[in-house]
C-alpha cells in the first residue's frame, strides 16, 4: 500500500466510508471498517486509509461504539502530543473571541466535532469551565486537555477557578464509559466549594447551578435569539412557555414588555426563573407559573390578552424513530399559540432537535398555521449562536431553529 505506516494501527474503510470522509464527515461506523493490520486498544489513535491505501486521516478508535472511529486529524504529519491539543484549544478560543467579541463571560469554548474535539463540550460560566465528555478518546486524554484549557484562558487574562465535569449522561455507556460528575482536580488549583456561579448574558444576570442544571447548567445557544425576541417585546404582554431559567422572559422584560408570564412544568425551574428576575430587579412586572404548557395552552382563550408568545420547548425527539411523535407535539403547541394570538400578534418558536430538520419544522409550521386559519409573516429565521458553530457536511452540528413571526 502507498501509505507509509507511522506506528499507529492502520484501519482500511469501505468505499462508502471513504466517500463520507472525503465529503468532510468525521465519523466511521463499525460496518465501514474493512480491516485493521492489528487490534488497537479502545481509545487509541488509528490511521485510516482508503481501499487503495491512500491516507485519509487519524482518529479515536472504540470497539464499544457504533461510531468505530472519530477523526481528529486529516494531516499525516500531525503528532498527537500536548502541543497538538494546545494548538487546537487556542484555535477554538481565538474563534470565540472573534465571533463573540467582548461577550465572553459565558460562552461555549469547545463544540465537539465542530472544533475537531469529537465528543467534547466545554462551556465557560464566568470563572468556571463545565465539560461533558462523550468519547473514550477524549476521556483518555483529559489529563492533557483540561490543564491546557486552564492554561490558555488564564494566560489570556481570564480567571478560572475550576473545571467541573458533567458526565451524568447515559450516552457515555455506549462508549464504555461510566456516568458521574464532579470537579476535575487541576494541579496546583484549589477545588471550589460551590457548584453554582453567577453569569451575565445580554446584560442580564443568571444564577447557574452547573451541578444539577440541565445539560451543563445553562443553555448558551439561544443568546442572540433572546436579543431578537427582546426587540419585539417592547410594550407587549408576553407569555414565555418552557421558561427554564427564565432567559427569554427576562430578555422580554428587559426589552420593555408591559407584562411577562413565565411558565414551566418544573417548580425548581420556576423558582430559579423568579430568583433570576429578582436578581435583575425585573420581577415587579412578571409572574411565574408552574404548569404543563400543553394543558395551559389548551385551557387558555384569547381573553388572556397576550400579544407575544414564546415557545422554547426541550427536544421532543432525540432519534429518527420518534420524529413523527415530535412533529405532533410541536404542531400542537404552535397551533394553540397561533389561535391565542390576536391579529398582529407575535410568535417566537424554536426546536433544538437535530432530527427535527428545517424542512420538517417548516412544514409543521405551515400546517399549524393552516389549521389555525392564520397567515404568518416571517420576521426572522435564526440558528444557534456562533460559539456553537455549524460545520458544513456534519449535519449533527446543525440543530437549533428559531423563528420570529407576526400573525396576520
Amino acid at each position: 500500500m502507498s501509505f507509509k505506516k507511522r506506528g499507529y494501527v492502520v484501519a482500511q474503510v469501505t468505499k462508502k466510508g471513504e466517500i463520507s470522509l472525503q465529503k468532510g464527515h468525521p465519523w466511521i461506523y463499525d460496518a465501514e471498517v474493512v480491516s485493521m493490520d492489528a487490534q488497537p486498544t479502545d481509545g487509541d489513535i488509528v490511521d485510516v486509509i482508503s481501499s487503495k491505501g491512500r491516507f485519509i486521516g487519524s482518529g479515536f478508535y472504540n470497539s464499544n461504539s457504533k461510531i468505530r472511529i472519530r477523526l481528529i486529524s486529516r494531516n499525516a504529519n500531525d503528532k498527537f502530543d500536548e502541543a497538538f491539543f494546545e494548538r487546537r484549544i487556542r484555535y477554538a478560543w481565538e474563534y470565540r473571541k472573534t465571533v463573540m467579541g467582548d461577550d465572553l463571560d459565558c460562552c461555549r469554548i469547545i463544540f465537539g466535532e465542530a472544533d475537531t474535539f469529537p465528543g467534547l463540550t466545554v462551556d465557560k460560566f464566568h470563572d468556571i469551565l463545565v465539560t461533558q465528555t462523550l468519547s473514550l478518546g477524549i476521556e483518555k486524554r483529559k489529563d492533557i486537555i483540561f490543564p491546557l484549557l486552564y492554561k490558555v484562558l488564564t494566560e489570556d487574562g481570564f480567571e478560572i477557578r475550576g473545571i467541573y465535569e458533567r458526565n451524568d449522561v447515559k450516552v457515555r455507556l455506549l462508549e464504555g464509559l461510566e456516568e458521574g460528575k464532579g470537579f476535575y482536580a487541576l494541579p496546583g488549583v484549589k477545588t471550589p466549594e460551590s457548584t453554582s456561579v453567577d453569569i451575565t448574558e445580554n446584560g442580564i444576570k443568571y444564577h447557574v447551578d452547573f451541578e444539577n442544571g440541565q445539560k451543563t447548567g445553562f443553555f448558551l445557544d439561544q443568546k442572540y435569539n433572546r436579543l431578537a425576541a427582546e426587540k419585539i417585546a417592547k410594550g407587549k404582554r408576553v407569555l414565555d412557555c418552557f421558561t427554564h431559567t427564565g432567559s427569554f422572559a427576562l430578555n422580554a422584560a428587559k426589552g420593555g414588555a408591559e407584562y411577562v408570564c413565565a411558565v414551566d412544568i418544573s417548580q425548581d425551574a420556576v423558582d430559579m426563573a423568579k430568583r433570576n428576575a429578582q436578581m435583575n430587579c425585573l420581577a415587579d412586572k412578571m409572574d411565574f407559573v408552574c404548569a404543563n404548557v400543553f394543558d395551559l395552552l389548551t385551557s387558555m382563550t384569547g381573553k388572556e390578552g397576550y400579544d407575544m408568545i414564546i415557545l422554547d420547548p426541550p427536544a421532543f425527539t432525540k432519534s429518527r424513530a420518534t420524529v413523527q411523535s415530535a412533529i405532533r407535539g410541536y404542531k400542537e403547541i404552535n397551533l394553540r399559540a397561533m389561535k391565542l394570538l390576536p391579529h398582529g400578534g407575535y410568535l417566537a418558536t424554536c426546536s433544538c432537535s437535530h432530527f427535527m430538520t428545517d424542512e420538517l419544522f417548516d412544514q409543521m409550521l405551515h400546517e399549524a398555521a393552516a389549521d389555525a386559519h392564520v397567515s404568518l409573516r416571517r420576521i426572522e429565521y435564526r440558528q444557534q449562536a456562533p460559539d456553537h458553530p455549524v460545520l458544513y457536511n456534519v449535519p449533527e452540528t446543525e440543530y437549533l431553529k428559531f423563528y420570529l413571526f407576526q400573525v396576520v
